[in-house]
C-alpha cells in the first residue's frame, strides 16, 4: 500500500467533512469550519491518499504567543478503514517538517484524555503532556501536548 501525502484544498472538502465526521461526534469541525481553515493563509493542510482514495488529512495553523511563532495540530484524522497503517504518523512528520522549514521549533495540540489512540500516536511521535483541560470537550477533559522540532 502506498501512502502519497499532497496538499489539501478546499476541492477536496467534501470527502475531507465525511472523514471528520467519520472520526469525531461532537467534537466534529463544520463544513464551513474547515472550509475556512483550507483557505486560511497560515494552515498547513495535507490529505492522504491511497490509490486514488483520500485516506485521512490534517490541518495545522501556525500561531503567534508571546512573541513566538508555533505550530498547532487542529485536526488529524483518518478514515477507520485506512487507520493503523502509518497514515497518521507520516502527515504528521510531514506536517512537521514543513513546520521546520518555516522556522517554526515547537508544535502544540490538544486531544481528548480518552482518547487512548490518538494519545498513543502522538507520544510515540514524541509530544509530552504539558497540562489538563477540564471539560475542553464539553464534559469530557483534554490533555494540552507540546513537542519540540
Amino acid at each position: 500500500m502506498e501512502i502519497k501525502i499532497e496538499t489539501a484544498s478546499v476541492r477536496l472538502l467534501d470527502k475531507l467533512y465525511e472523514i471528520e465526521e467519520q472520526c469525531f461526534d461532537q467534537e466534529a469541525f463544520t463544513k464551513r469550519q474547515i472550509a475556512y481553515l483550507l483557505t486560511d493563509y497560515n494552515t498547513i493542510a495535507l490529505a492522504a491518499k491511497v490509490n486514488s482514495d483520500i485516506a485521512g488529512f490534517i490541518i495545522a495553523q501556525i500561531e503567534i504567543e508571546n512573541n513566538t511563532l508555533y505550530g498547532h495540530i487542529i485536526t488529524i484524522n483518518v478514515a477507520p478503514s485506512y487507520r493503523r497503517k502509518g497514515i497518521a504518523s507520516k502527515m504528521l512528520k510531514e506536517t512537521e517538517e514543513l513546520l521546520k522549514q518555516k522556522g517554526i521549533t515547537e508544535c502544540h495540540l490538544e486531544v481528548r484524555e480518552d482518547n487512548s489512540a490518538a494519545l498513543k500516536l502522538y507520544q510515540n511521535n514524541g509530544y509530552q503532556k504539558i497540562s489538563r483541560l477540564e471539560k475542553y470537550y464539553g464534559k469530557k477533559h483534554g490533555l494540552y501536548l507540546k513537542k519540540t522540532l
